[in-house]
């Protein structure tokens, strides 16, 4: 095994360079072909039942508003009812034929069926679920009081997401549907101050990218990795540390745009804003660079904010 291992070592590198120098310029045409022809056949969404979790406020909630300008049946679901009542009425007014709201927690196992089974005992069937809710975090590891409290930002941003998946694969299956996780860019990028929910959203990548393989072809996964995005959720953390938002934030109209455009392509992958995929690009070739780009943001503008006592 030790003799396998050690030709492996010498021949892979090689063999590798060589495979890519001779294949990526036909790789390339042919992601151009597909692009192409993806753009010209869109997905038309109109009357199709989409579930969105965390459709209160924030991308959730823009998103929701995307799909009902094109005519889609939304089951809305996250905590706040108040909220949710809101975004519902002005879905309809966008042009949504049918909408209902879901309150719960997808934290809990029981709530997840739950928005599935009342999802499908309305509209009959589900065609695209949105798994978008949520929570950020903006704190040094060692700064947690307690440990524990490490433990909702993974029950909420990960466990959440695959429960309420494991409930609606079935009924996904039948209609041929789709799966859009709203990750992060921090699952490719390493985001100081935010250890544990960059570990979220970097489970929720690669068991999406697992259960993309396990579903095909009948089920469809979007991944979609945004940028730093102005939501309520993110917004008030820059206001409070900082005093104002982020510079390179996108406006969550703009994001919420590109991102259905991307599902209605039947993009594997969405990017937002665009230049992000150039920065995982860098990450994968030159990553001693990009992390030191990051250690000195961190240590030159960030931790002075954070400094203990």
């Amino acid at each position: 095994m030790d003799m396998l291992t050690t030709i492996l070592n010498l021949l892979v590198p090689p063999l590798t360079i060589i495979f890519l120098f001779l294949f990526y310029p036909f790789y390339l045409l042919v992601k151009l072909v597909l692009y192409l022809h993806k753009y010209l056949r869109f997905e038309n969404v109109a009357g199709k039942v989409v579930l969105i979790t965390g459709a209160s406020s924030g991308i959730g909630e823009h998103v929701a508003y995307e799909y009902a300008k094109k005519g889609a049946c939304l089951a809305l679901v996250a905590r706040r009812k108040d909220r949710l009542e809101i975004v519902a009425e002005t879905s309809r007014q966008l042009g949504s034929g049918d909408v209902i709201i879901i309150p719960g927690d997808v934290a809990k196992v029981e709530d997840c069926k739950k928005f599935i089974n009342e999802t499908v005992h309305h509209f009959g069937k589900l065609d695209h679920l949105i798994n978008n809710a949520g929570v950020f975090q903006t704190v040094l590891f060692e700064d947690f009081t307690q440990i524990q409290d490490a433990n909702s930002i993974m029950d909420i941003n990960f466990w959440g997401t695959t429960y309420i998946t494991y409930f609606a694969i079935p009924h996904l299956r039948k209609s041929k549907g789709k799966i859009i996780v709203i990750a992060s860019g921090s699952a490719n990028i390493p985001l100081p101050l935010a250890s544990i929910y960059s570990a979220s959203k970097a489970a929720l990548l690669r068991f999406f990218e697992t259960l993309r393989i396990e579903l095909s072809p009948d089920i469809k996964i979007t991944i979609v990795l945004p940028g730093v995005v102005s939501t309520d959720m993110t917004t008030p953390h820059c206001l409070e540390k900082y005093g104002s938002d982020f510079l390179l934030s996108e406006s969550v109209s703009r994001c919420a745009k590109s991102i259905f455009r991307g599902i209605g392509r039947g993009e594997t992958y969405i990017e937002e804003p665009s230049w992000m995929k150039w920065v995982f690009v860098m990450k994968n070739v030159c990553p001693e660079i990009v992390d030191y780009l990051l250690n000195y943001l961190f240590v030159s503008y960030l931790k002075p904010y954070f400094k203990r006592d």
